[in-house]
């Protein structure tokens, strides 16, 4: 097979695009590197394009691979015809190769090789022929052979049946179409293993919904229930199809001593050999379809979250919210730094509200506290409105926002929060760890396995490597795009710049504290493990403010620097212009890039970005996201009515809608049908993880504390 063709057109780009960027990935280059400095190679294909290149290539590859060992295997048996081998070659999927090769691997026994142990593969083939003009019970008599464990002609018949059902089970072609048709025309059927037991799954106790038209979300929660033994599933097929089909196939002749048996044949290999491994691949396929669309989507949700931008410049108090233990606070400078923790008891049983107060007024005014941070786990709802009281007996402006909690109890008892935080207990570090969400959220949420972080569902319930590999791609992919400071980061955010691995993250962090700050990028090569290769792959990705050169803090890559000195030579500046934020308005002055580009020996697209960075050196492109919205007020559950309207904020995508809070600490749902007027396959294609809405209340449930809303609001 032509792996990079296939590519090609499966991705829709050029031969090209897809030989260049698999040569780079086979170099051993990160797909952030290739995406930011490899544009002119690959004509800027963007990092999600290649990581799909790139898995599809591990996939096509492992499949070449798959069809050398089933070819040697065939050929070692001397079985291999020039058919089959063209057969195998052309096969697109793995499902195709084990399909061809089923007829010759090697067989645990079964009731047909028994057979032929008997000496019924002469009988089977006589019946397979169907041209036979005695009884057939006549002439199964010949193969009659008691110590062979034949004693009558029966016997003998029955063992041919199971040879040529195995035989047909075999056949390639068969199993394809009956896939095909199975996955057309089939159902999908669960059904209450205990039709009283109340469950979470009680919409499945009577389910039944056409293979081809299932949704994933539904595929995975149909999955957890039968796990869980609320259901029992299964695929139902259009037998009565099926079987008309393989009777067609095997049946070629109308002879009465082969017809009946034969019919009798094709049932039992449909029955026992073909329709329970069609239903388990069929159930693998559906499950591998609903995870790859339910990992896209946390993908995308997790990418919406690590992208929110920062709140800067301000010092903020975490409060880590609790009942019995108190609530644990922590202040943090502008810059993260802990300046402060305590421990208050306004929430039961103690409820110390007006000592709870005094303490967090003297908090505000030594530290200058101008933001509140406030977790939305247990007892969030109290501590909102101790907050919110506060805020209105103090002559200082302060605001509150509520963060997403999840994950930070992941963190706050893992090795990565002992190591940052000695001396604190649990709370504290959560506590710290809710103010730095705040002022950064790509650096503090890159401490925590982004499966916690809780912007999926049914996470628990798929290939958890699978998933892990795509969301640390996320990860990679934001951390590369924002770049990092390479003299304050964190060794658990510099582990996921490009090239960069865990060992050499640490050295890096190791040398900053043993030498100081990096003065340069290059200084990155006196970093223990940190060699040519890994320091091509890293330095564009890391930023140096106030270093020697100022091009340092920008995200012109070392090998590029000579051309843009030129190129602020040929066009009037300086480095200390770019230094001095002076280069604003460069573009204006760039008449043909193309001609420039081979001037200063780069690519167009090269000078383009270069340009792009002496125009804003470092721009942070999480501030184009929406801002978080800052509250000072306090809403309940109870205040809400039908027909409010209120601004709030996604907090989860998933399959059948979004889940915004409005500020009532429990998120409300919009279902996919009222989030616009068009009809839309999936909510991603209108709203994203942190974006800024606005909804109207359709409904409260006070009991089961669900709220309906809409974003059709003149609906």
């Amino acid at each position: 097979m032509d792996i990079i063709a296939k590519i090609s057109e499966e991705l829709n780009i050029r031969r090209q695009q897809t030989g260049a960027a698999v040569q780079l990935i086979d170099e051993g280059n990160t797909i952030p590197f290739i995406a930011r400095y490899r544009k002119e190679v690959t004509g800027a294909l963007n990092d999600e394009v290649l990581r799909s290149l790139s898995e599809r290539l591990i996939y096509l590859r492992n499949l070449e691979e798959r069809k050398e060992t089933v070819l040697g295997s065939i050929e070692e048996q001397g079985k291999l015809t020039e058919e089959l081998k063209s057969q195998i070659l052309a096969a697109e999927t793995m499902v195709l190769v084990e399909d061809l090769y089923r007829p010759y691997k090697p067989k645990r026994r079964t009731r047909a090789t028994i057979a032929k142990e008997k000496g019924l593969e002469p009988l089977a083939n006589v019946i397979s022929l169907q041209m036979i003009k005695t009884p057939l019970l006549k002439e199964a008599e010949a193969y009659i052979d008691p110590e062979k464990g034949v004693e009558s002609a029966a016997d003998a018949i029955a063992g041919a049946k199971d040879i040529i059902a195995e035989a047909i089970s075999d056949e390639a072609d068969y199993r394809t179409r009956i896939r095909d048709l199975t996955v057309k025309k089939g159902r999908l059927i669960s059904a209450a293993k205990d039709p009283e037991a109340e469950s979470v799954y009680e919409m499945y106790y009577e389910f039944d919904e056409p293979v081809a038209k299932l949704a994933g979300h539904r595929i995975l929660a149909i999955n957890r229930g039968e796990n869980e033994k609320f259901l029992s599933v299964k695929v139902e097929a259009p037998v009565e199809e099926i079987l008309g089909y393989l009777e067609r196939q095997v049946i070629v002749r109308d002879n009465k001593e082969t017809t009946v048996v034969l019919k009798e044949v094709v049932e039992d290999a449909y029955d026992r050999l073909i329709a329970p491994a069609i239903e388990r691949e069929i159930r693998s396929s559906l499950t591998e379809r609903a995870e790859d669309g339910a990992i896209h989507v946390f993908g995308k949700n997790l990418e919406q979250l690590l992208m929110q931008p920062p709140i800067a410049g301000q010092v903020v108090l975490g409060w880590d919210p609790a009942f019995r233990t108190g609530c644990k606070l922590a202040v943090v400078d502008p810059t993260g730094k802990v300046l402060d923790t305590t421990v208050i008891y306004p929430t039961a049983p103690q409820n110390k509200v007006a000592e709870a107060k005094a303490v967090l007024k003297k908090l505000i005014a030594k530290h200058h506290v101008t933001l509140i941070s406030l977790g939305n786990g247990t007892a969030s709802r109290e501590s909102e409105q101790v907050i919110v009281d506060l805020l209105k007996e103090i002559p200082e402006k302060v605001q509150y926002i509520i963060v997403n909690e999840a994950g930070a109890s992941v963190y706050s008892a893992s090795k990565l929060a002992t190591e940052e935080f000695p001396n604190f207990d649990v709370g504290q570090r959560s506590a710290a760890s809710m103010a730095r969400r705040l002022q950064d959220p790509l650096a503090e949420l890159v401490k925590i396995d982004p499966k916690s972080i809780g912007v999926g569902q049914y996470q628990h319930d798929m290939n958890q490597k699978k998933l892990s590999e795509a969301l640390e791609g996320v990860v990679e992919d934001c951390v590369n795009k924002v770049g990092v400071d390479l003299n304050t980061a964190s060794a658990s955010l510099l582990e996921y710049i490009s090239g960069i691995s865990k060992a050499v993250s640490k050295n890096i962090v190791a040398y900053r504290e043993e030498n100081g700050p990096f003065a340069s990028r290059a200084g990155l090569l006196k970093v223990a493990k940190l060699g040519p290769k890994a320091y091509e792959q890293c330095a564009g990705f890391m930023r140096i403010n106030d270093g020697k050169n100022p091009l340092d803090a920008t995200g012109v890559h070392p090998e590029s620097y000579d051309a843009t000195k030129k190129l602020l030579e040929k066009l009037g500046y300086t480095l200390e212009d770019v230094k001095n934020r002076k280069v604003e308005g460069i573009a204006r002055k760039i008449r043909d890039y193309g001609t420039l580009a081979k001037e200063l020996g780069v690519g167009e697209l090269t000078l383009r970005d270069i340009v792009k960075e002496l125009e804003k050196p470092a721009r942070d492109p999480r501030e184009d996201m929406p801002k978080p919205i800052l509250r000072s007020d306090v809403l309940e559950l109870k205040d809400l009515t039908p027909g409010m309207i209120l601004k709030g904020t996604v907090r989860n995508v998933i399959d059948f809608g979004a889940f915004v809070d409005i500020g009532v600490h429990q998120d409300g749902l919009v279902h996919i049908s009222q989030i616009c007027d068009r009809f839309i396959k999936h909510p991603l294609e209108v709203v994203s993880v942190g974006d800024i809405v606005e909804v109207k209340v359709m409904s409260v449930d006070l009991k089961k504390q669900r709220i309906q809303l809409t974003m059709k609001i003149n609906g």
